[in-house]
């Protein structure tokens, strides 16, 4: 017959086992859920990481490249300055050939010495009274010059005084014909104000 007192002790030494084991198990298990968070933060890609960004070796060379690119594109697009003409009032008011062929000199200097600069110029050779001569088709002394010089300069243009003109024609009691290349203005006096007044320079031989 079993021992009463020892049935009880046995009874009490199995449950203080049962009640023991598993506090010690449960403590297992907080000591590895902290490493088990750990590898699962370490493995999780979703978790946000912080990378140090690396040049490529060629990218600073690419964003020099793009700089002087853009640069030469602003450049391409600007507005190109065009420069202001050259402009140049030559009066002839004498019958003088000397002083029509300093003046045809002095149109065919200047507009060499620009077209040499790559610049554009205009000159205009205005005559009135006596000077109408210089451009009559009957009369003018530099007429052949004139046809030459027109087709090699046609930055020189040629005006003649319709005033001048008309007072001739009552003067000889004839119609009085230009040479091809002068085109008549009411007045060569007042030609060579409003150019002035326009910014032309004016000279006189």
């Amino acid at each position: 017959m079993i021992n009463p007192k020892l049935t009880i002790a046995i009874i009490g030494g199995l449950a203080m086992v049962l009640l023991v084991e598993p506090s010690a198990q449960a403590q297992q298990d907080n000591q590895l859920i902290p490493q088990m968070s750990e590898k699962n933060q370490a493995r999780d890609p979703k978790q946000p990481t912080r990378r140090m960004h690396v040049s490529k070796p060629g990218q600073t060379h690419t964003s020099k490249q793009t700089v002087a690119t853009r640069a030469a594109m602003a450049q391409a697009t600007k507005p190109e300055i065009v420069k202001k003409p050259h402009q140049l009032i030559l009066q002839v008011n004498s019958n003088e050939p000397a002083m029509m062929n300093l003046t045809l000199n002095n149109a065919t200097n200047v507009a060499q010495y620009y077209r040499d600069l790559g610049e554009p110029v205009s000159i205009e050779i205005v005559t009135f009274g006596p000077g109408l001569h210089m451009l009559r088709d009957d009369t003018s002394p530099v007429k052949p010059r004139i046809e030459v010089l027109a087709m090699s300069n046609p930055e020189i243009s040629f005006k003649a005084c319709g005033n001048t003109q008309e007072n001739m024609r009552k003067a000889e009691n004839k119609d009085i014909n230009l040479i091809p290349q002068a085109t008549v203005v009411k007045s060569g006096v007042v030609r060579v104000m409003e150019l002035q007044e326009q910014g032309w320079s004016y000279v006189k031989p």
